[in-house]
């Protein structure tokens, strides 16, 4: 059984939510796939690709997602003959294909805020735009596979609350890196009250920095770490919201080990979005042992079960109680405990092994 994996989307210069989701992923599929009896493939569109595969992986070399030949992709494809494709996002042409196919859609954040990523050339972004105005693209779109693959159950429950897609709908998870590896061998355990809240995400509108920000007035002589890149007027606002005394770093980017270094210092990891696709930096937080604070999204309920304090986002005040209330022993360890049995739930050897039960099940009904 030939599966051919769109590896298109990992990128060679830093991982966004995409790619590190593909290269988690493949490796598992790569580690999982000979016991399931399935050969895979990897696609990629640049050899610096190729580096982040797994050791020894089967590559086919094609054109970039956003070429003017992505819808033509699966005609191009029908000449190697796999049996299943499955790709990560939803761009790959499906006209004229003679194999099955999975599509994944993550969330639908992008029709509740529709600023594209800004990676995209300008008239991809014009394109996203328009493709966003209305749910049909996308049904006409996720339709044209044969299963349609998400990575939350409330991704799930979204898509049939608007009618998203007539396919069957996998659940194949996000999971957390492990951040505990890029530790130092002789960094001690996080742990010990809160002194720091990290932030990690972007910085648009719905994200809702602001109430983090307002909140650290009411946390004296705490540091909030803004960790990720910010455009200087984005920052020159949030500074400008800054309450006089409160200690907020803006780190405009950092890498992996900086990250984790950061969470381990004493940190809660902090989020008050008013709305999400996911939430990974959460995920990633419990796995290192670090306690979470966010907001009552049902979302992170479903990331973070018991393994944070859940806040109204608006309220910086009930943020800062939420904080102030993992500096008890009891509470702090009893929250870090629940969110590791939690999350050890989410694993890339699973959503592998989800994805090949489907792989495997589309293969029989050809």
């Amino acid at each position: 059984m030939r599966l051919f994996f769109d590896a298109r989307y990992i990128r060679t210069d830093f991982h966004d939510g995409i790619s590190r989701y593909s290269a988690e992923l493949a490796e598992a599929v790569q580690d999982a796939a000979s016991a399931s009896g399935v050969e895979v493939t990897f696609l990629v569109s640049e050899p610096g690709q190729i580096d982040l595969l797994p050791s020894g992986a089967t590559t086919l070399g094609i054109h970039r997602p956003t070429s003017w030949r992505e819808p033509f992709t699966a005609r191009m494809l029908n000449r190697f003959a796999p049996d299943v494709v499955f790709s990560p996002m939803q761009t790959i042409g499906t006209m004229g294909r003679r194999f099955r196919l999975i599509l994944t859609l993550h969330d639908t954040i992008y029709y509740r805020h529709r600023t594209p990523p800004r990676n995209l050339p300008a008239a991809v972004r014009v394109g996203w735009r328009l493709f966003h105005l209305s749910y049909v693209p996308q049904r006409v779109t996720l339709n044209a596979a044969d299963i349609v693959a998400t990575v939350s159950e409330t991704s799930k429950r979204q898509f049939a609350a608007v009618r998203l897609t007539k396919r069957p709908v996998v659940v194949v998870p996000n999971a957390p890196q492990r951040l505990a590896d890029l530790l130092p061998a002789d960094a001690e355990e996080p742990g010990g009250a809160p002194w720091n809240i990290v932030y990690m995400g972007s910085f648009m509108g719905y994200k809702n920095v602001e109430t983090l920000v307002r909140a650290m007035g009411l946390l004296p002589g705490r540091t909030l770490h803004l960790l990720s890149r910010i455009t200087p007027e984005r920052r020159r606002e949030l500074a400008g919201l800054t309450p006089a005394g409160a200690q907020v770093v803006f780190h405009n980017g950092v890498s992996d080990a900086e990250y984790a270094a950061l969470l381990a210092d004493h940190a809660v990891l902090a989020s008050t979005s008013l709305d999400e696709g996911y939430g990974l930096p959460l995920a990633e937080a419990l796995a290192l042992g670090v306690p979470v604070v966010a907001s009552d999204l049902d979302i992170f309920h479903e990331v973070a079960g018991p393994g944070a304090r859940y806040v109204d986002p608006q309220d910086p005040a009930a943020v800062a109680d939420a904080v102030r209330a993992l500096d008890d022993d009891a509470e702090r360890c009893r929250v870090i405990d629940a969110g590791a049995a939690h999350i050890a739930r989410f694993t890339w050897a699973t959503s592998a092994q989800t994805l090949l039960d489907a792989v495997r099940e589309l293969a029989r009904r050809a």
